[in-house]
């Protein structure tokens, strides 16, 4: 295991020692009880895992706050910002964007639900990129645009006419597809699928993101008052429906790309088609 120095710089989003212990008081508590998001990612990542008919020999888990992430006849490594999730899926400890590994050291890596926590996601991606032999496959999900907005409309309302940081900026799918392109991957994919989940109190849904450590991170964020945590859980009880409960939304980004690879298809070189869009127009009007 490798410890890293708890220094948060002056270009840091996240603060990268909050980070670890949040990691560190979910693995001591009961994960499995609020891993309903992640299980929704990992099964969508083995969803996509299947579709590709080739072996994969070496795999790497980054964000491994459990050991659900298998990728099939291959052997396994594991990686968790966390100390607590890192020893207890036998891996190390690292942050995804200081990633200890060497080039093409796998040919897969998958990740679920940490990226959106990361303070250089561009260098993160590139690191994973460069950690993957050529035509190596990583698939990837965290929580994106569009994520938490009964969350964030309690927290408007608590704040009042005084906003302060309360949550993280988030991802769109677009964005995403083209930080994979900037990260270097080929045949990148980017799409989205929504999670909705259904919420007695606020209460409850604070104690979920506490038990998926994903509270938040921002370096200069601010505490909340109880004041404004009362007038937050009255907000959210207020937009419940006719059952008393409130829905809150998940929006799960899957990311896609590969290595580059002499043997991956190209698209034609420009210019070298041997006939024109206008003229095939005119054929289907004809």
């Amino acid at each position: 295991m490798s410890a890293q120095a708890a220094v948060v710089t002056a270009t840091d989003i996240f603060d990268r020692a909050a980070r670890r212990r949040r990691r560190d008081r979910a693995a001591a508590g009961d994960p499995a009880a609020h891993a309903f998001l992640r299980d929704a990612m990992v099964e969508g990542l083995l969803e996509r895992l299947d579709a590709v008919k080739r072996p994969f020999v070496e795999a790497l888990d980054i964000g491994a706050s459990d050991r659900s992430m298998i990728v099939p006849g291959a052997r396994m490594a594991r990686l968790d910002p966390g100390f607590g999730f890192a020893h207890a899926t036998g891996g190390l400890q690292a942050d995804e964007d200081r990633l200890p590994f060497a080039d093409g050291s796998f040919d897969c890596v998958v990740s679920a639900g940490v990226l959106d926590q990361v303070n250089d996601l561009p260098g993160a991606l590139t690191l994973i990129r460069r950690a993957l032999r050529p035509d190596g496959l990583f698939v990837g999900a965290f929580l994106g645009a569009g994520s938490l907005p009964a969350l964030r409309a309690a927290m408007r309302a608590a704040d009042g006419d005084r906003p302060a940081a309360r949550l993280h900026p988030q991802i769109d799918v677009r964005s995403a597809g083209d930080l994979l392109v900037r990260a270097g991957f080929t045949l990148p994919v980017a799409d989205v699928e929504t999670l909705d989940v259904r919420y007695a109190s606020f209460g409850r849904l604070l104690d979920d993101l506490r038990g998926m450590a994903a509270t938040n991170l921002l370096a200069n964020r601010s505490p909340l008052s109880r004041g404004a945590l009362a007038r937050a859980a009255a907000a959210f009880a207020e937009a419940a429906g006719p059952d008393g409960r409130t829905t809150e939304r998940f929006s799960i980004v899957f990311l896609t790309g590969w290595a580059p690879d002499e043997s991956q298809p190209r698209p034609a070189r420009r210019g070298s088609a041997t006939a024109s869009l206008a003229q095939a127009l005119r054929g289907t009007r004809d």
